[in-house]
């Protein structure tokens, strides 16, 4: 991944503008956002190998799953690729993400709402730990909502599991070629990039487990770099400007 300090002052500003895109919803009435009001909300869940009760363990299943998330190393490289930039913290974190569907190319852009790191109660009864953030989608972007990445473990039982939970609903496609395209395997593509990227996220962890925590081989992983070093993505940031 380059260091973006390497970056052209001009590029430098581009990603700054970008930075400061707008979403296309409004974050403060995501409670608001339910099937009855028009809105999908989706979750999906998988099961990750336990640990001993008790907090998590500094190289344990909840670690490394934590580990994936950050390294947004779990989505499908022939779904999704994902370029952002490198120096930022995870809590201010902006992406461009390509997804490619059965010869459609869509460009999203994103930015982090917020991290997750705290100790919560269960409704059994007990604690949980949980980290994770989720994503929001800026102008510009065919949907308008926001998706969840949690990782929980029971302190009790030494369950650990992940979370993806989605509130969305499709935003204004200009350009009838990409509506039409998105209109047809927009919902499809929402739901293998859900279910694909926890089966990918487990198998990662497993592996982590079991041989250490290098970091996933490139060709395994979403296209992580600059947004000015693709044409289309530069594109789509001068567009949001």
């Amino acid at each position: 991944m380059p260091d973006s300090a390497a970056l052209s002052p001009r590029q430098r500003t581009r990603l700054d503008a970008y930075t400061q895109t707008g979403y296309n919803f409004d974050p403060d009435q995501l409670t608001d956002y339910t099937a009855a009001t028009g809105w999908r909300v989706d979750d999906y869940e998988t099961e990750l190998p336990t640990e001993a009760p008790g907090p998590p363990a500094a190289r344990g299943s909840w670690a490394a799953a934590c580990e994936v998330l950050r390294r947004y190393s779990f989505p499908p490289p022939g779904l999704i690729s994902g370029i952002f930039l490198p120096d930022q913290p995870l809590s201010q974190r902006v992406m461009v993400l390509r997804a490619q569907f059965l010869g459609f190319s869509f460009w999203f852009g994103v930015r982090i709402g917020g991290v997750t790191d705290e100790t919560r109660p269960l409704p059994e009864g007990g604690q949980e730990q949980v980290w994770g953030y989720n994503y929001r989608t800026l102008e510009g972007h065919f949907e308008r909502g926001q998706i969840e990445f949690i990782v929980h473990k029971n302190l009790t039982t030494g369950r650990v599991w992940c979370h993806i939970h989605a509130v969305s609903q499709t935003g204004r496609i200009r350009n009838p070629f990409y509506w039409l395209g998105f209109k047809l395997f927009g919902r499809r593509l929402q739901v293998r990039f859900s279910q694909q990227s926890l089966k990918r996220l487990g198998q990662q962890v497993e592996q982590m487990l079991r041989e250490g925590w290098q970091a996933p081989p490139a060709s395994d992983s979403p296209t992580v770099k600059p947004i000015s070093a693709h044409d289309d993505a530069q594109a789509q940031l001068d567009k949001n400007r």
